[in-house]
């Protein structure tokens, strides 16, 4: 579902839950089991976590048409836990039927894509063109059934906007910041002017995020694989656009911190990009702040955070009927009842044409068009980032780098320098 970032501000205490549901309704060909009876009673595990927005009585929908399947949807208590207990058990044993992943576990997964059913062929197409091909292996293998995605926008203090003199209206806050990541900072430039007490966004490591995905080959070749990073210009640019404004325009705060958490409440800052699950962690931590709007625009036109896959193991017990549930859950009509339930953002071609999904608002931020403006986000992306073995580490290094400079800890140029012996080190 969300990013890694996510997983670091939304893990959830607590032991893993699990539901057990008996679901009713038939369909044919939903079963693999040792007798070969496809109306053969089966029960089909789910592993999730976070919030996809399978509630329980979305599942028992599944019962109208599969009264011989028994659905438990385990769900772990962290990211991380599921994490690691996909990649021990891949292409072994103890893994459920569905197994969700997250795009940034992709360069990893891809490794061992021989290990997980194809997605069916009939179903190419009915999501997003650079989700499919995420998700898409060496040999033309889709082996993901896409969730969610994490198209961005603009979440802005309309009352901050105010104060520094620019306008609060989000369609003219839209005209205002349309354009690159040039005239994002020269508005900033003009908010730090105003000299309202607050900073112009909330971290380098949040804007980061933005500017980086829209860089196709950041750190690493996607042909060869060989570390590219410390000599790509597109890298070299974007992080001395960003190290400029650290001085004026950054809030200080290491995303994910407490401090940071609490800046969304306080007016620590006026701005953060945000993706559709962002909208729940900013209203979560600044619940009585009135003031929050979305403009639907961003730096450079498009740029994605996070999004969710299933995946099927191929060793599993029951994968047709595994896949036939995938399907099913991955389908516009269902995917756009798991936003209604969770605010995933659907990543179907159809679903982002659903009237339900277009007409839906978000009080906490003002009644905003969260449905529109996050279908036409989402529709702006024109960049599927390639992310490879070691992207990770090296973006790692990146934040940790960013952190020092927007901290004081080091100017840029040697905090440059630190992170690409850091990146040599790597590879």
């Amino acid at each position: 579902m969300n990013t890694r970032a996510l997983r670091r501000i939304g893990l959830v205490a607590g032991i893993a839950t699990t539901s057990a549901i008996v679901l009713a309704g038939c369909a044919g060909g939903s079963g693999d089991s040792a007798t070969g009876d496809p109306n053969a009673e089966v029960t089909l595990t789910v592993a999730t976590f976070n919030d996809f927005g399978y509630t329980d009585a979305l599942l028992k929908e599944y019962e109208e048409a599969h009264p011989n399947v028994k659905i438990v949807h385990n769900k772990a208590a962290t990211s991380n836990d599921a994490r690691a207990n996909y990649f021990q058990k891949l292409g072994k044993s103890g893994l459920a039927d569905i197994e969700a992943i997250e795009v940034d576990w992709l360069p990893e997964v891809m490794q061992y894509s021989d290990l997980l059913a194809p997605v069916p062929s009939d179903l190419s197409g009915r999501w997003l063109d650079w989700k499919e091909k995420a998700a898409t292996d060496a040999d033309g293998n889709l082996i993901g059934y896409g969730t969610d995605i994490g198209p961005e926008a603009i979440c802005y203090n309309a009352d901050l906007f105010a104060k520094a003199g620019l306008p609060t209206d989000p369609a003219e806050v839209a005209t205002l910041l349309d354009g690159d990541w040039a005239n994002f900072f020269k508005v900033g430039d003009q908010f730090a002017a105003a000299n309202t007490g607050a900073a112009w966004f909330d971290s380098a490591a949040g804007i980061w995020q933005g500017m980086v995905n829209q860089i196709e080959a950041a750190y690493e070749d996607p042909d060869s694989g060989e570390i590219t990073a410390t000599e790509n210009p597109e890298v070299k640019d974007a992080y001395e656009q960003l190290t400029a404004a650290l001085p004026t325009q950054s809030a200080h705060l290491e995303q994910w911190s407490t401090d940071y958490s609490a800046g969304m409440a306080n007016g620590a800052f006026a701005t953060m990009l945000c993706p559709g699950w962002m909208l729940g962690v900013i209203s979560g931590n600044a619940p009585d702040v009135t003031s929050w709007n979305i403009a639907n625009v961003f730096p450079n036109g498009g740029g994605n955070w996070g999004g969710s896959y299933l995946t099927v193991p191929a060793n599993g017990k029951n994968v047709a009927a595994a896949q036939e549930l995938a399907d099913w859950l991955t389908s516009p009509e269902t995917q756009v009842k798991a936003f209604e339930n969770a605010g995933t953002f659907p990543s179907q071609n159809d679903a982002l044409k659903s009237d339900t999904l277009l007409s839906s608002t978000n009080e906490f931020f003002n009644n905003a068009n969260v449905g529109t403006i996050f279908s036409e986000r989402a529709n702006a992306i024109t960049v599927s980032p390639f992310k490879g073995e070691f992207y990770f580490q090296i973006n790692d290094a990146m934040n940790q780098s960013l952190l020092r400079v927007d901290q004081g800890a080091q100017d840029a140029t040697t905090s440059w320098n630190q992170w690409a012996d850091e990146v040599k080190a790597i590879g």
